[in-house]
């Protein structure tokens, strides 16, 4: 590592943990269903919540206008109380959005006069910067779909948002690893194709990941090994939808099926990774890398069973996603060793 790339390694390892921050808000937001409170954008207004409780009944009388409250929240009891409650956790999600674009563009602007950035370096912070701009408006995107007619926003969009966000910071974490580790690894072809696989993988497992949870489809088939009944592929997941395609990306139990499949594809995946490097000479980051991967995807996989036992209480929803988190960057971390 070259010692004048060090603040820079630590503004890119900055937006690192502040996207980690914004995931796992971003899970809470969703397991307590406050991410159609805030009903509508303002860059500058919506920085704070509102102070009186005059902007506060304001709020909450606007909020009445749309689906969630008017089909769902007005039978049960709903006061102000409970909506300055989901108001906060989406306003906190919003809040930290704000925080990494500043977090990213001012020191981005700086490191750019000081010519502390390669040309290379810039091309990559350029590609980070459109990504965080994306990632906010997929942001919107999702939160619209939950304000027309349904009052649940779209599990395809609540994927997208999701899965975007957990690729921003992969690469956040890949350009931060080339300034960390800037003389090549030895590079296992066969290692690195494997570890590519597994990365698809698993980024397919977390937008199935978004689809249970966007469809609620963890509240169903509460069982493990076996589905309901008893039953490897239960009945439900060929009758809800008109088709075999809508059934598995639409219907509950499909959806819920496809992720509890692809979680053995993606253990059965990295097993490989780990068993085929036994054949290779691996650096000690090389072997690390692998051993930390292995380690994370067994409690992943245990989490998730457990996540479905008990009908995705909040802490085990939040710690499952948390732990997806930390098997993305175990496996960024270890392809990066791999190939580069």
């Amino acid at each position: 590592m070259k010692k004048e790339n060090n603040y820079v390694i630590i503004w890119l390892l900055s937006g690192c943990l502040l996207l980690f921050m914004m995931v796992v808000v971003g899970g809470i937001t969703r397991l307590t269903n406050s991410g159609l409170s805030m009903t509508d954008w303002h860059l500058v207004t919506d920085t704070f919540p509102p102070l009186t409780e005059e902007k506060w009944s304001q709020a909450f009388e606007e909020y009445k206008k749309f689906p969630e409250y008017q089909k769902i929240n007005i039978h049960n009891d709903f006061t102000l109380s409970d909506y300055k409650f989901i108001y906060f956790w989406e306003w906190f999600h919003r809040f930290i959005g704000r925080i990494i674009g500043l977090v990213f563009f001012v020191p981005f602007v700086y490191f750019l006069f000081k010519k502390r950035l390669s040309t290379e370096t810039i091309k990559k912070c350029i590609v980070l910067l459109f990504m965080g701009g994306f990632q906010g408006f997929l942001g919107w995107f999702m939160v619209r779909s939950g304000l027309i007619d349904n009052p649940d926003v779209s599990h395809f969009r609540l994927a997208l948002h999701l899965t975007f966000a957990f690729i921003t910071f992969a690469y956040t974490l890949w350009v931060a690893l080339d300034l960390i580790y800037p003389n090549k690894a030895t590079v296992i072809i066969p290692l690195g194709k494997l570890a590519r696989i597994a990365l698809v993988f698993l980024l397919l497992q977390i937008i199935y990941g978004g689809f249970v949870a966007g469809l609620n489809a963890g509240l169903i088939h509460n069982h493990w090994p076996l589905m309901s009944d008893g039953q490897l592929i239960h009945d439900s997941v060929f009758i809800e939808k008109s088709t075999l395609l809508l059934n598995l990306i639409e219907g509950k139990s499909g959806v819920q099926f496809v992720h509890r499949t692809m979680a053995y594809v993606v253990v059965g995946l990295i097993l490989a990774l780990y068993f085929t490097s036994k054949k290779h000479t691996l650096s000690s980051l090389q072997k690390k890398g692998i051993n930390i991967l292995v380690l994370i995807v067994f409690l992943q996989f245990t989490l998730g069973v457990f996540t479905l036992l008990y009908s995705v209480p909040l802490w085990l929803g939040l710690l499952h996603q948390i732990m997806a988190f930390f098997l993305l960057t175990a496996m960024t971390f270890t392809l990066h060793r791999l190939s580069k």
